[in-house]
């Protein structure tokens, strides 16, 4: 183990106890290939078994380690204690969500939101096993293929300045992940989601800041999504102007 070590200032709350929020500082190992989870993992196993976070994977697919890391949301399986030594490296949970304890914060908003986009294939006839799989282009995937990355870290909730100010936003991985499946030649739900996408608490909060494609650590670009969906819903309310006898 590395002689070395490093300051890891972790916020903890504990509503059975705090009034409020504080700031406890843990000096850890310095490693040169640690990341910010190891270093928790190492305070939850060997200094305060207390310490809450949530982890699973460690290898960037199963989005859970989302947290506040000198301010800026990253994934702490993806974030190197090595990019911020010699200095203190302060974890805070998620912006943007209430805290539930330490670094664990509720999710149930984005999950209900998440629900109501319908992130799923919908179809008024299903294929039989008989009738064989549906037949998709390579043109097709493409167009949808990129939102399909999302692993819902919530990372882009926590870097969008609007679902801070105005908690009724259905934010950006909602809303993307509706583009994915309005974009899938397989899908026919595309009417039921855009009443919801084209809402004002939908696609219309966003001001294109583009905090969340830069915090994205999947590379979709969840702003880029958003604007084409308010293009789409323009293009909507036109026809239903001009041509209020033709379908959207």
């Amino acid at each position: 183990m590395s002689e070395k070590t490093i300051e890891i200032e972790v916020l903890r709350y504990d509503p059975d106890k705090d009034s409020e929020p504080h700031f406890q500082t843990f000096t850890v190992p310095y490693v040169e290939h640690w990341v910010v989870l190891d270093a928790l993992n190492h305070i939850k196993d060997n200094i305060d078994q207390s310490l809450s976070f949530r982890w699973s994977c460690h290898m960037a697919v199963c989005g859970s380690c989302g947290y506040n890391v000198n301010g800026e949301p990253h994934l702490g399986c993806k974030t190197f204690i090595r990019d911020y030594y010699p200095n203190k490296v302060r974890v805070e949970p998620l912006a943007n969500f209430p805290i539930e304890r330490d670094l664990v914060v509720d999710q149930d908003d984005f999950i209900d939101k998440f629900a109501d986009i319908k992130p799923y294939i919908i179809r008024e006839h299903h294929n039989t096993i008989d009738e064989g799989t549906y037949k998709q282009s390579r043109a097709e995937l493409i167009k949808f293929k990129q939102f399909t990355m999302c692993i819902n870290c919530l990372l882009c909730y926590a870097a969008c300045p609007q679902y801070g100010l105005n908690p009724e936003f259905y934010g950006p991985a909602a809303l993307s992940m509706a583009h994915r499946y309005n974009n899938d030649s397989r899908d026919e739900g595309r009417e039921e989601r855009m009443e919801v996408l084209a809402a004002e608490e939908g696609v219309w909060g966003c001001t294109f800041v583009g905090a969340c494609s830069r915090a994205c650590p999947k590379d979709v670009d969840p702003a880029g999504a958003i604007q084409q969906i308010k293009i789409a819903a323009t293009n909507d309310w036109m026809k239903e102007k001009l041509m209020p006898w033709g379908k959207k």
